[in-house]
């Protein structure tokens, strides 16, 4: 079940990101404004679009995250495996984006300070890095 989902979910992610999709969803639109005289601007007629609408939106939500959750987890793995391999990289960055959002970005703001301080030597925020992850 969960495969099948996976492939459903990325082949309606795909399809649904493809300009031809964005012009039949305009389409639909206008056709469904030129209707609107026909039908006298009836409430049905409102409440066409609307469900047809929300439910679209109501599904792709949950496709559309499986997909992403699907890809980041993948990337996730492949900077892993990079950073297990790269002999001067750091492991411990392994799994941190478990932490917190407030604990990336200190961990992020030390790196940033070292890459912007042209006199540091590569790793000198090593230290600093290091505390952070110690404390999580």
């Amino acid at each position: 079940m969960e495969r099948f989902f996976a492939r459903v979910a990325t082949s309606i992610a795909t399809v649904a990101g493809q300009p031809l999709t964005f012009l039949l969803a305009v389409a639909v639109i206008i056709v469904w404004a030129v209707t609107g005289p026909i039908f006298h601007f009836s409430d049905t007629w409102q409440l066409i679009i609307n469900t047809g609408t929300t439910i679209v939106t109501f599904l792709m939500v949950f496709l559309i995250q499986n997909a992403q959750n699907r890809d980041a987890g993948a990337m996730q793995a492949k900077l892993d495996e990079l950073l297990r391999a790269v002999a001067d990289a750091r492991d411990r960055f392994i799994g941190v984006e478990h932490l917190t959002e407030r604990e990336i970005e200190m961990i992020r703001r030390a790196l940033e300070r070292e890459a912007k301080d042209p006199n540091s030597k590569p790793g000198s925020a090593k230290g600093t890095v290091d505390r952070l992850l110690d404390r999580f």
